[in-house]
């Protein structure tokens, strides 16, 4: 029986414990949804990790686009083309589909189409805290957010007969928590898959002209009118009485925490829990409004409903007083937990908050590494050897989005800014104009297929001068081993791209391909670089630590590498300037942990150990 059986399964009436974002696929089988598309993002990588290991299995088409844009204008492509469509990212990457997306609220859909945001509160995994639910108010779209893995799957069936009966895309929301949260889910029977469709032109509907989207802009503003009475009427916007004189307006994550303060401290509070979320109920917010002397808004990150509610307040002359960020009592920043919430709800209801224990950690912060054989390690290392060698000083290293973004920690410090995808080319095209310091960029495969290739073209053309190190370690490593344009995969249809072709076509003739491995080569090549005006692209290629561990474990080939002690001459350089996790001091001597020694064999390298004094211990595990 494969994992994926009782998730795929056509007949409901099921019990699985499935992480939200297995939940949101189970809801896509039964919606009978036939496109799916992504570029991967945490946190809601395994959504498309899932479908990716049973599209065939349940004939659904599902696509790892190059970039979100891509995957959105696939998705909407399927949708007026009468297939059920899904495309999903995390919330950085609607900043790179919002181009479109603002257009296709406009033009309309055919078949249900949703676009799934996964926003990352507190930044486990992002370079910056968004709200995406700003993005539905500015487009003018419908947004449903879930609290559980249950109604995961349950509300993106609803944003499907809500697209469908509104001919509209529909935004559905999650964060972290509720992408990553693991729960009960009781399964309903599925749809048909309908992979297949047919386009029908229709010219005024779908060319986002000015002369159409005058008119269309009138037609969406009626449409959402039209869904505040849904939202009025709808079963996932509901209330909880209780006895209390004050209240809690939620939606999302937050739901749940307010549910274990609830049961916690036996309180008998009323509560309005909204899913559909734009437009909001206003009809129901002014009653809830009107039964509450206190009203708490309990929301992660921007005070979007608790502005709108202030303001449906002043409509109606409430004279309820409405507390949360705007007030100061809760934080318009991170994620929340219970005690954040508690310490505002239970003042309104003259409950004293019990006092926060202070836990002493006794243990120093550990920054993130790279990983023992990581390809990124050598490159970084000899990076920083041929800038020395070469006399550079304050050179720019301009870094991006992956796993090599961890350069910025010591020992490399290879990492000055970092934006977002691909800004390391554009960042060093305008160093070039406005320095004369030597720069660096550094990119990976994947990142360099999703929006590296434009500013690189953009180097080209105005004659900038900049050093760019592709960093191929072979996939999508940061988010799940996905695969990426360069990965030939012919069980799944994928036709690998060459790097290479592709900077040689966009004019760039200093080009070189050296193994990530081989920290002589990178050296060399890097110091000659350095000395030569204009565009030069090095392109490091090392399969990824992870991949190749995990294969020469399974195959039996690993090496394991151990430390002469008598050759030894106790320089530090492998621990201190190399710094793989794997070597480590023990009473003065260097060693190897065997464990953790992905046996890549850099370390034993005359550029990093000039005493040779690191050697093969055996070929074999």
């Amino acid at each position: 029986m494969n994992v994926f059986d009782p998730l795929i399964e056509k007949k409901g009436g099921n019990q699985l414990f499935l992480l939200g974002n297995e939940a949101i696929v189970r809801g896509l089988i039964e919606a009978g949804v036939g496109y799916a598309s992504t570029y991967p993002g945490t946190p809601s990588s395994e959504v498309g990790d899932t479908l990716y290991q049973i599209q065939e299995k349940i004939g659904i088409k599902f696509e790892f686009s190059v970039n979100e844009k891509v995957a959105l204008e696939s998705a909407f492509a399927a949708s007026v083309s009468g297939v059920k469509s899904f495309v999903f990212m995390k919330h950085v990457g609607m900043n790179v589909a919002s181009d479109p997306m603002m257009s296709i609220a406009y033009t309309g859909v055919r078949a249900g189409m949703v676009i799934m945001t996964a926003d990352d509160p507190s930044m486990f995994s992002s370079q910056n805290e968004q709200d995406n639910r700003n993005y539905a108010r500015f487009a003018h779209i419908p947004l449903i957010e879930p609290s559980t893995p249950q109604e995961c799957k349950d509300l993106i069936k609803y944003a499907f007969e809500l697209s469908e009966k509104f001919s509209i895309p529909v935004m559905f929301r999650t964060t972290t928590r509720v992408s990553h949260q693991r729960g009960m889910v009781e399964t309903s029977n599925a749809n048909d898959i309908i992979a297949k469709g047919y386009f029908k032109s229709d010219k005024h509907q779908f060319n986002a002209l000015p002369v159409n989207s005058r008119r269309l802009k009138v037609e969406l503003l009626k449409k959402m009118e039209i869904i505040e009475k849904e939202s009025e009427s709808s079963p996932f916007n509901f209330e909880i009485p209780g006895k209390n004189l004050a209240g809690v307006i939620t939606s999302g994550i937050s739901y749940t925490y307010i549910k274990d303060i609830i049961a916690g401290y036996g309180l008998n509070l009323n509560v309005l829990k909204l899913s559909l979320t734009n437009p909001l109920p206003k009809e129901k917010i002014a009653e809830f409004l009107r039964q509450n002397k206190n009203v708490l808004i309990v929301e992660e990150l921007d005070p979007i409903m608790e502005n709108e509610i202030l303001k449906i307040a002043h409509e109606i002359g409430s004279s309820s007083i409405i507390h949360g960020k705007t007030t100061d009592e809760l934080p318009p920043y991170y994620e929340f937990n219970e005690d954040i919430v508690a310490s505002a709800l239970l003042p309104l209801l003259e409950i004293t908050p019990p006092e926060k224990v202070a836990y002493v950690d006794s243990l120093p912060q550990r920054p993130p590494v790279l990983c023992p054989g990581c390809p990124h390690r050598s490159v970084y290392y000899s990076v920083k050897r041929a800038m020395k060698l070469s006399n550079v000083k304050d050179p720019i290293f301009s870094s991006d989005i992956g796993c090599y973004s961890l350069g910025i920690y010591q020992p490399f410090e290879t990492s000055d800014l970092l934006l977002s995808m691909g800004s390391s080319e554009g960042m060093a095209n305008g160093f070039s104009k406005v320095t004369d310091q030597s720069i660096i960029a550094f990119i990976g495969d994947s990142t360099f297929f999703h929006s590296g290739i434009p500013p690189l073209i953009n180097a080209v053309h105005n004659g900038n001068s900049f050093k760019l190190i592709i960093l191929d370690n072979s996939t999508t490593a940061m988010t799940g081993h996905q695969p990426n344009p360069g990965i030939s995969d012919s069980s799944h249809g994928y036709n690998g791209i060459s790097i290479e072709g592709i900077v040689r076509s966009v004019g760039v003739e200093d080009l070189v391909t050296v193994n990530s491995f081989d920290v002589g080569g990178v050296l060399r090549s890097v110091t000659s670089a350095l000395k030569r005006k204009g565009v030069s692209v090095i392109v490091a290629r090392g399969e990824c630590a992870i991949l190749s561990d995990k294969r020469a474990r399974k195959n039996g080939t690993m090496k394991l590498y151990e430390v002469d002690q008598e050759a030894c001459n106790k320089c530090m350089n492998c621990v201190e300037n190399f710094s793989c996790p794997a070597l480590y001091i023990e009473q003065g001597n260097i060693k190897i942990n065997a464990t953790l020694c992905d046996g890549c064999g850099v370390c034993a390298e005359i550029y990093v150990c000039p005493y040779k004094a690191i050697k093969v211990k055996n070929h074999e595990v």
